[in-house]
C-alpha cells in the first residue's frame, strides 16, 4: 500500500529485456535506507518488489502482465522514475489509498501553464472514465493528485510548483504515457453492486437493499 506521495525521483542504471518482461536497476538513495528483499517499491506508481539491492541501486523484475499494462517498457538507461516505499503504519497519510496496481495508461494531450500551475489534459480508455470525478483522487506515475475536470476522454489534473519539482511529471510533454491507477475505493464499491459482467450481484448490495436498510430515502 502506498500513499501517492512521491519520496525521490531514481535513475534507471540498467534495463535487460526479455520479450514481454524486464529486469530494471535503479540508481536511489532515500528508498534504499531500510531496504530489504522482498520489499515493495513504487516505481512510477507500479508496485515492484525487491529483488536484489547493494547500496545505491536496487533490482526488481517487471512480469508480462505488468509489461503490457503499463509504461514501464519506455524505461531507458537514464530514464528517472517516481519512487515511493510503502507506506509505513506510523507515517502520516499525506495522498491517498494506493495500490501500485495500475489500471492502465493515458496519454498526455495538453500541457498549459498557469501561473504557478501546469495543467495537463489526459486522455484515458473510457473504461475508466466512471472511476473519475472533480476533486477526486487519481494516482498519475505514482503521483496522488487532484482531478480538477473529467471530459468524455479524459481528466485534467494541476501541479503545483513542489510537485513540479519532486516528481517526473512536470517533465512530461503532450504525447507522453503516464501510468493511471484510479481510486480503488471507488473499484470496490462498484465491485459490490455488480458481478463481473456487470450485473447485479446476486445476494450483495443493491439499491433496494440499501434503500431497506434506511439509508436511501
Amino acid at each position: 500500500m502506498f500513499t501517492g506521495i512521491v519520496e525521490e525521483i531514481g535513475r534507471i542504471a540498467s534495463v535487460k529485456r526479455g520479450k514481454n518482461a524486464m529486469q530494471l536497476s535503479i540508481s536511489c538513495t532515500t528508498v534504499l535506507s531500510d531496504v530489504h528483499i522482498g520489499d515493495s517499491i513504487s516505481v512510477n506508481g507500479v508496485c515492484l518488489t525487491v529483488a536484489q539491492f547493494t547500496e545505491h541501486q536496487f533490482m526488481a523484475d517487471v512480469m508480462p502482465e505488468t509489461y503490457k499494462a503499463t509504461n514501464l517498457h519506455q524505461l531507458r538507461t537514464g530514464s528517472p522514475v517516481n519512487l515511493e516505499r510503502a507506506m509505513a503504519a506510523n507515517g502520516r497519510f499525506g495522498g491517498h489509498f494506493v495500490s501500485g496496481h495500475v489500471d492502465g495508461t493515458g496519454e498526455i494531450i495538453a500541457v498549459k501553464p498557469m501561473e504557478n500551475a501546469i495543467y495537463f489534459d489526459i486522455k484515458i480508455a473510457p473504461a475508466f472514465l466512471k472511476y473519475l470525478m472533480p476533486k477526486g483522487s487519481v494516482t498519475v506515475d505514482g503521483t496522488s493528485l487532484t482531478v480538477f475536470d473529467v471530459t468524455d476522454s479524459g481528466f485534467t489534473i494541476s501541479l503545483i510548483p513542489v510537485t513540479q519539482d519532486d516528481s517526473i511529471i512536470g517533465r512530461k510533454h503532450v504525447g507522453d504515457f503516464v501510468n493511471i491507477e484510479c481510486d480503488m475505493l471507488a473499484k470496490y464499491i462498484e465491485r459490490l453492486f455488480t458481478t463481473d459482467k456487470g450485473n447485479t450481484a446476486s445476494g450483495g448490495l443493491t439499491m433496494d437493499t440499501l434503500a431497506a436498510s434506511g439509508f436511501l430515502d
